[in-house]
């Protein structure tokens, strides 16, 4: 029985020694704290707490600017002025390189100065107003023009077959010299990078006239995607619409837009694309505008569409 009361008090004295504050002379430093629950917890805390001093002792000073002043998060200069239509962020660079881009009279060196607007910036001596709000126009793009700014060998481009009066576009990718139909433009060059990425998954649909033959059966197997040449093609949704002779119309919605998706894959299916017309961008179709014209997209269905987008609005 003596045993038995000893073995209790043995028992009652070992848990202080795991989760109690450590024993006073216990060697120098004291022993190490136990692994638990609780010593995990104080570890990561602290951990989390360390870097903070360091973040706000030092803190850039545009960033320090915008808290003082309650204005928004600062973004780098190249992305504000891609955003207010003066160039795309590449063109923007290369004007900073060149000294065209000045801030409060000073040459900006570098793109990625960090600004919370765009008050006392010029480019080329001229003053750049607030952004104003994203703007998107459908254009029927004809055959025989580049979707480019300018063309080394002095092909004919987008630009040289746009209207006059509109502002400062940017196209939303690209349709080859030879695709006709729709190309969407925008003042906004945010908006324009989020619309081209990949994985903000916007459908695009094509009508193709092919030489060849080619059954439904073959058309619906591209909804598993295929890989040609080591490049991998993701789903395309593929109808047959009509024969005319040997020639082929076949509908087309992919997502991803590689170069020349469209006529690589029936290339591939052994057939010659002779005509390729972009049909849609998302919700905008290409209609009835009449070749070479340009229709602007209303601002409420713009806000509502960019509120679709994967990632909400640019």
């Amino acid at each position: 029985m003596g045993m038995a009361s000893g073995k209790k008090k043995e028992l009652t004295v070992e848990p202080p020694k795991k989760s109690g504050p450590p024993r006073r002379g216990a060697g120098a430093g004291g022993p190490k704290r136990p692994v638990g629950p609780r010593s995990r917890h104080a570890t990561a805390k602290s951990a989390s707490r360390s870097p903070r001093p360091l973040q706000d002792a030092n803190p850039h000073p545009a960033r320090a600017a915008a808290a003082a002043s309650g204005k928004g998060e600062p973004q780098r200069i190249a992305k504000l002025l891609a955003r207010a239509g003066v160039a795309s962020r590449r063109e923007i660079e290369r004007m900073i390189a060149e000294g065209r881009i000045a801030l409060d009279g000073a040459p900006v060196d570098t793109p990625a100065t960090l600004l919370t607007s765009l008050h006392g910036v010029t480019v080329d001596g001229v003053a750049i107003a607030a952004p104003a709000p994203t703007r998107l126009f459908l254009f029927h793009k004809p055959v025989g023009c580049l979707t480019t700014e300018r063309d080394p060998a002095g092909r004919p481009t987008i630009y040289d077959r746009l209207p006059d009066g509109l502002p400062r576009v940017m196209p939303i990718g690209r349709l080859d010299m030879n695709t006709e139909g729709l190309l969407l433009l925008t003042t906004d060059g945010g908006f324009k990078r989020q619309m081209e990425l990949p994985a903000t998954g916007v459908p695009r649909t094509y009508r193709a006239r092919a030489f060849g033959e080619v059954s439904q059966q073959q058309l619906e197997d591209l909804f598993d995607g295929l890989e040609i040449d080591g490049v991998r093609y993701g789903q395309i949704e593929a109808n047959l619409e009509r024969r005319t002779g040997r020639n082929q119309w076949i509908e087309m919605t992919l997502t991803e837009g590689k170069n020349r998706e469209v006529r690589r894959v029936l290339e591939h299916l052994g057939l010659k694309v002779n005509r390729l017309i972009r049909t849609a961008y998302g919700p905008f179709a290409l209609g009835e505008l009449a070749v070479g014209a340009v229709e602007e997209v209303r601002q409420h269905d713009l806000i509502l569409f960019r509120k679709t987008l994967k990632g909400g609005a640019a």
